[in-house]
């Protein structure tokens, strides 16, 4: 089905106008908190814990055995480091607040921004490393998107980022 440009038009601006970010609501507390701040001035980089899986559309939250992999001998007596002990034992994931989602309809891939753009992290999710608690600093919304391919003369069209149907 081919649209009239006029339509194509009002079509286009309302998706535009509906992806504008809307006052972001404050997230609930994380389960345990967590610094990224401190672990990046310990050497710690994204990767070492966001770990971008096969096919690459998501990074990952870090896996309890990762953080475990330093916290059996560093900061045990930390209360928090305590409950993430009992939740590795237990063989649970830790419930994470996700901070950034884009919606199932959208294809996004961290692979192909990250690792084949070598797009850093810190362009799609503010300076993380600088912040001991993790708010929505950048939108993750249509126009936030379409802004930055412009700038990196990246396409825009429709299909590009959405399921055809």
């Amino acid at each position: 089905m081919r649209l009239l440009p006029g339509i194509a038009a009002a079509l286009f601006s309302i998706a535009w106008a509906q992806s504008r970010p809307a006052e972001e609501k404050p997230l609930p507390p994380q389960p345990i908190p967590f610094s990224h701040k401190t672990h990046t001035a310990l050497g710690v980089k994204c990767l070492d814990c966001h770990s971008i899986p096969k096919p690459g559309f998501a990074a990952g939250l870090p896996k309890e055995a990762t953080c475990m992999g330093c916290h059996t001998r560093m900061k045990t007596e930390n209360p928090a480091v305590q409950t993430l002990a009992e939740y590795f034992k237990a063989r649970r994931p830790v419930p994470w607040v996700r901070v950034y989602r884009v919606p199932d309809y959208v294809w996004f891939s961290h692979e192909s921004h990250h690792k084949d753009a070598a797009i850093a992290c810190e362009t799609c999710h503010g300076p993380v490393g600088k912040r001991d608690v993790i708010t929505k600093e950048k939108p993750t919304s249509m126009a936030s998107c379409m802004e930055c391919h412009a700038a990196l003369k990246v396409p825009n069209e429709c299909n590009f980022c959405h399921e055809t149907r």
